[in-house]
């Protein structure tokens, strides 16, 4: 991607977001808001500073390691789901009624079970993320393995590549931007998940630091640990779709 290119991309979400700054610092300003309520970003970005010089970050690595790790579970089981459905339309078919009952319940019903099961502490959690990020990646999967062009695959077939040659030369090189898709997505839905599970099964990250101060009214401090939130879910997501668009060219 060109520097032009990147700049009018950049652009339009960096104007928008000073432009909702500006708005919100005027009407807290201007008394039109309550601070109390919904602080001033003024306000949220020294409380900021203050935060990061105690020790914030400490809190951030162990809701990254959770969203990782989970991350990474559900993809390891979604992607040779997603390989089998593309193979088999028969697998397709009895997965599909499964897959989609799965979306039907939310991570705040699931965590109380997973804390009964397998207690508290990270196991759980990362679970909790890997059903979270299972159904975006396994079905990106299959609809980047379907997209492949049957020209490509049948020339690679004409010259000897089956099973595992075929797998690794061809499909998936060619389904790995569609699966990186899905990544990408999957990550921001893994840090919902390791928040979810840190409210419900306790743990020492961004989770726990906003029920606590949830519980002490503390508004500004909470706007801080969301803003950190959104920052890190946005910062993966920033990188593997740079990661997406360098295998595009």
């Amino acid at each position: 991607m060109s520097t032009t290119a990147r700049r009018r991309r950049i652009a339009p979400p960096l104007l928008l977001g000073a432009v909702v700054l500006v708005v919100w610092e005027v009407a807290c300003r201007s008394g039109l808001v309550d601070t109390f309520f919904l602080p001033a970003p003024s306000q949220v970005f020294v409380r900021l500073g203050e935060d990061l010089g105690a020790g914030l970050l400490a809190y951030t690595v162990p809701t990254l390691v959770e969203a990782g790790l989970g991350c990474l579970v559900g993809a390891a089981v979604a992607l040779p789901l997603g390989y089998l459905a593309f193979r088999s339309p028969r697998a397709a078919a009895a997965l599909d009624p499964y897959v989609a009952a799965s979306q039907a319940v939310p991570a705040v019903a699931l965590a109380p079970l997973l804390m009964l099961w397998i207690g508290y502490g990270l196991v759980p959690i990362v679970v909790l993320c890997a059903l979270l990020v299972f159904f975006p990646i396994l079905l990106t999967t299959i609809l980047g393995l379907r997209s492949l062009d049957p020209d490509v695959l049948d020339a690679a077939k004409l010259d000897g590549a089956g099973g595992w040659d075929m797998l690794r030369h061809v499909e998936a090189p060619l389904a790995l931007p569609a699966v990186l898709t899905g990544l990408r997505n999957g990550f921001t839905l893994s840090v919902t998940g390791a928040v979810v599970g840190e409210f419900v099964m306790g743990g020492r990250g961004l989770g726990m630091l906003v029920a606590a101060r949830a519980d002490s009214a503390d508004t500004t401090g909470l706007f801080v640990a969301l803003a950190v939130l959104c920052a890190l879910a946005m910062s993966v997501y920033g990188l593997l779709g740079t990661l997406e668009q360098r295998l595009h060219t």
